[in-house]
């Protein structure tokens, strides 16, 4: 990290988040020689120190970190890193990037007073002006815990799947994750390889294989070109954004999380959780349907690779649709506190964006962004770094260097027109 030019208040590009997303623009904006500021609350590239489980580990391999001028460079491509192993990659990216960046700095306020005026970035430690504002803070920002929440007994543990560790932190007795999406999966697997008693509330979350017909799914997206599909070319279109990741586990070096394997096993399943009535909680009837759901889209996923490998001769070993191992014996939709002997929650069901703090008409009625590729209707207000920006990788190593290219990009040309529209003003001026 380079320390800005002393007492400098006004740059011409000025970068909210200093994340995986903030950097890379910076990358790209250093070899353009664009001034410019990056603006970060805590320390560059914090939530992967902070916000992850000691067990964490990538669920994509590692070929896909792809960060600019900083690829994976290990021995082994198709593996998946742990926390350490993550967040000594991204240090080095910190290093390689040298971003002229304030850490420590919360952005209060983002606004510009007048069609033709610099931004003014309101901050913990003082403001700045910007001709142009990129926002790449991310899109996890409120973690989600509902109001029920409130209710249950004071004795139990609550946390949100951000703050979760290891067992070994939570207090004895069994463990209830609500959510079965990426983090609650594996949170869930966690806590049972340890020999806890879990109890899951599930949700809608898909599914898909980790090794299929001889390869990485993953693989065999990149060879189907699904990575480079754009949002606009999706069938969902921009509701592609709202989607659950699936689940799935680089543990150990890679496998599927099979929920129903997990209730064999003695993991308690339930539907969606409801309400707490007395010291029952209480549930939806849907376990079935969730169940069905994940595997209909694990076996979607692969039914595609077999049109695939089908199609281009492909010799690849024998595949066939997923058979499930267990069935639940009925929908229960009771448990009661006690007698499960619950001493903690993890809820594991994502977070919200928080954009407050950006006053400029560019977002719709769900506090969300519009914009094409991260550039918003408002001239030099820019978005980076959220999920299906543009395509899958948006949000992720494997994307967010195009995306960051591309604004660059832009940013590039509108100065380019700013400092035309100058030169004419004073041409006039002058034979005025």
């Amino acid at each position: 990290m380079s320390t800005p030019t002393p007492h400098t208040t006004h740059y011409a590009v000025a970068i909210v988040g200093g994340g995986q997303a903030g950097l890379s623009l910076s990358y790209y904006l250093q070899e353009r020689g664009i001034s410019h500021l990056v603006l970060e609350k805590n320390t560059l590239v914090h939530s992967w120190r902070s916000q992850r489980w000691d067990s964490f580990c990538l669920v994509t391999p590692n070929w896909q970190c792809n960060l600019p001028g900083w690829s994976y460079a290990g021995d082994d491509p198709h593996g998946f890193m742990v926390k350490d192993q993550i967040n000594a990659w991204l240090e080095g990216f910190v290093a390689h990037v040298d971003a002229p960046a304030l850490e420590g700095v919360t952005v209060h306020k983002v606004a510009r007073h007048g069609d033709n005026q610099p931004f003014t970035i309101t901050t913990s430690q003082g403001s700045f002006t910007a001709d142009q504002v990129v926002v790449a803070s991310g899109g996890y920002h409120k973690p989600i815990v509902p109001r029920l929440a409130e209710r249950l007994p004071a004795h139990i543990t609550q946390m949100h799947s951000a703050e979760y560790r290891n067992p070994q932190a939570l207090p004895e007795g069994a463990v209830l994750v609500v959510g079965c999406g990426q983090s609650g999966s594996q949170i869930a697997e966690d806590l049972h390889l340890a020999g806890r008693k879990v109890f899951v509330a599930t949700g809608d979350a898909p599914r898909c294989a980790r090794f299929y017909r001889g390869k990485d799914v993953v693989d065999w997206l990149a060879d189907m070109d699904y990575y480079n599909l754009p949002v606009t070319q999706h069938p969902l279109r921009e509701g592609v954004r709202d989607n659950t990741n699936h689940y799935v586990t680089g543990r150990d070096g890679g496998r599927d999380i099979d929920l129903r394997r997990f209730a064999l096993e003695g993991m308690e399943l339930y539907g969606l959780l409801t309400d707490l009535q007395g010291d029952s909680l209480q549930f939806q009837p849907n376990l079935q349907a969730h169940l069905d759901h994940a595997d209909g889209i694990y076996n979607g996923i692969n039914a595609s690779i077999d049109k695939y490998i089908a199609a281009h001769g492909i010799d690849a070993p024998p595949g066939g649709p997923y058979v499930p191992v267990w069935q639940p014996a009925e929908e229960r939709t009771t448990l009661d506190l006690a007698a499960s002997g619950i001493t903690t929650v993890v809820w594991c069901i994502g977070f919200l964006p928080d954009f407050a703090w950006v006053d400029a008409p560019v977002f719709n009625g769900r506090g969300e962004p519009v914009h094409v590729r991260g550039v918003t209707q408002q001239p030099g207000l820019y978005f980076l770094g959220l999920p299906w920006l543009h395509t899958w990788g948006s949000g992720r190593f494997s994307g967010v260097a195009r995306d960051a290219l591309y604004l660059a990009e832009q940013i590039e040309s509108r100065i380019g027109k700013l400092d035309t529209n100058a030169e004419t003003a004073e041409t006039e001026l002058l034979l005025s």
